[in-house]
């Protein structure tokens, strides 16, 4: 786990090592134990090193194989890297290091633009092909590891996040109109190639992006499960093979030479997890829940809940209480580290969370991902029994914050689109072929377009603000697709991620399954008063804020006068989401 930034040319000019340099050092917390630069006339790569597989200096970043000219930064873990290191010495590759890089290196040689095709894991690949004068990006199937892009005039910057652009320089920062559509659409999430900064896109996941040297580029999408029934399997039978999906998952994520933890939150996902692991031989197990306190009436922990796990398995946990002078400085601090503003109320949590944990462990499987795979929100109950094609409707009314008219009560003019493109792109991705019902649909477009913008982007960048490794079982490649194939209504069962909680029943404690479903609680966040408020307030009545001139004076008065009374469908906010993005613009600088 690292962070990785470059640069090519395609006009003949040297690629800048010094501003390379600088891209680096801006990551250094995703990669506190070493850096590195390479320089090659028309390209620079850049590296921040977290150790955490081949610790020695043999797996240092850039790596550059000299042989078959090849050189690479890469972000993220091949949890199958052993055995294609020994498919490929079989055929007479030699290694001088025990890393994952070194077996990509190997793996593009013998395979090209389909080496991504053999990892199993979670990563963003930039590699220098110095025979064939080519830059390939690859990113992960399901878009764990980021990777944003900054076109400029004769060139190409790239990044593992997107403040590292900013330090570069030469970005436009003009806000993009779609991207603040979808951020005030979708409770902050910024889908696909956007972000809420015209001159900063991403690349796709599982995506190829090859750019030669006179800055021509092409893409290839290279998996994409579908969503369509296997006729022959009953429900043992599903839940025996998902059950085995879900142990090979959690073994993988085993893969390090360093301690690995759990992010213990006491609901089903991360209680399974720690299940398996237990049930797979671990001893001294370290666990990790966080609580804060109480607000309006809302509870701020979920520890009877972990205790419970952690008692069942013999775990070496930890509870972690947050008590709320402690909350209000790290807004700030997280709110710097978000690579993309994050308007969920738990970003802070997690941000809290890291931190501790990475005083432990430098490696923790989290659950991230269960619920868009497995159909555990709300709003996929009534998609379960909608027709096909009344898909786009029934999600739009459970998940939309506000449509299209309503922005124009939130934003000035000048940021509006003149269409709903948020509508639009849901529109297509759920009528494109390959679903056969409207929770399937559903579940394709959670998982495969708006999950790696949260809450994937949240765990990569609250848990690299602190040099800690995140690894999400339920987002293995061949678990996901397997279950994609499941018919929704085993998913959909007992109130959601009905075929989880029947696997779980022969590992978990009952008290886990059977509970209501909980989210990430920090209540000073969803009931904003005192200094949070102030804070807020500040921020949006600023000078700086006046100038930009983003938000509608009347709705930002409205929001103040009565600030607990406007809320999302979710529950969050809508004042701390119009505070959060002003604060993250300025906390980087965006004028």
């Amino acid at each position: 786990m690292c962070g990785i930034g470059g640069e090519v040319r395609f006009d003949g000019v040297p690629a800048d090592l010094g501003i390379v340099a600088g891209m680096t050092a801006a990551m250094e917390p995703r990669g506190p134990d070493g850096r590195g630069l390479w320089h090659d006339g028309w390209a620079a790569l850049g590296h921040r090193r977290l150790s955490v597989i081949d610790l020695s200096d043999a797996g240092a970043q850039p790596m550059l194989d000299e042989r078959h000219g090849i050189a690479i930064v890469f972000n993220g873990c091949v949890y199958n890297y052993r055995e294609l290191r020994d498919e490929l010495a079989a055929g007479g590759y030699a290694f001088r290091s025990t890393s994952d890089t070194e077996v990509i290196i190997a793996a593009y040689h013998r395979w090209g633009e389909r080496f991504v095709e053999h990892l199993v894991g979670m990563f963003a690949v930039a590699l220098v092909d110095r025979h064939r004068r080519r830059l390939v990006l690859a990113r992960d199937r399901l878009g764990i590891k980021p990777l944003y892009l900054a076109p400029r005039p004769g060139g190409l910057r790239f990044a593992s996040t997107l403040p590292a652009l900013l330090r570069a320089g030469d970005v436009d920062t003009s806000l993009d109109p779609v991207g603040l559509h979808h951020y005030f659409t979708w409770h902050s999430i910024v889908p696909g190639t956007h972000t809420v900064l015209a001159g900063i896109s991403k690349l796709p996941p599982a995506t190829v992006r090859v750019v030669e040297a006179d800055g021509r580029t092409r893409d290839r999408v290279y998996w994409q499960p579908d969503y369509v029934r296997d006729p022959v399997m009953d429900a043992a039978d599903w839940k025996a093979e998902l059950t085995a999906a879900l142990r090979t998952a959690v073994r993988r994520r085993l893969v390090a030479d360093v301690p690995v933890g759990v992010l213990l939150s006491g609901g089903l996902d991360s209680s399974l997890i720690v299940a398996l692991l237990a049930e797979a031989g671990q001893r001294d197990l370290r666990t990790f829940s966080i609580g804060f306190e109480s607000a309006a009436g809302e509870g701020g922990d979920e520890f009877r809940y972990s205790d419970v796990v952690a008692d069942a398995f013999g775990t070496d946990h930890h509870r972690i209480r947050i008590p709320d002078d402690e909350l209000m400085p790290a807004v700030e601090r997280s709110v710097a580290a978000m690579t993309e503003p994050l308007g969920t109320h738990d970003v802070v949590a997690f941000y809290l969370l890291c931190q501790q944990v990475s005083q432990h462990v430098k490696v923790a499987q989290s659950g991230q991902g269960a619920d868009e795979v497995f159909a555990g929100y709300r709003y996929h109950a009534p998609l379960a029994t909608a027709p096909r094609d009344a898909a786009l409707d029934v999600f739009a009314g459970a998940f939309f914050d506000r449509d299209h008219a309503e922005l124009a009560e939130v934003l000035d003019p000048d940021y509006l689109c003149d269409r709903d493109v948020s509508r639009d792109l849901v529109a297509a991705h759920l009528a494109a072929p390959g679903a056969d019902t409207a929770l399937d649909a559903a579940l394709r477009l959670d998982t495969h377009l708006l999950m790696p913008d949260d809450p994937v982007k949240r765990v990569d960048t609250m848990s690299m603000a602190w040099g800690l490794e995140l690894r999400t079982p339920f987002l293995d490649q061949d678990l996901v697709a397997l279950a994609a194939k499941c018919p929704p209504a085993l998913k959909a069962a007992h109130g959601g991620k009905g075929i989880l909680k029947e696997l779980a029943r022969d590992l978990v404690p009952a008290d886990v399954i059977d509970r209501p479903k909980g989210y990430f609680p920090v209540p000073a966040l969803r009931h904003l008063d005192g200094p949070l408020l102030d804070l807020v307030a500040d921020v949006l009545t600023s000078p700086t804020a006046k100038q930009r001139g983003l938000f509608q004076p009347a709705f930002v008065e409205e929001l103040l006068r009565h600030p607990d009374q406007h809320t999302e469908r979710t529950g969050a906010n809508k004042l701390w989401q119009l505070g959060l993005l002003e604060l993250w613009l300025q906390a980087h600088d965006v004028g």
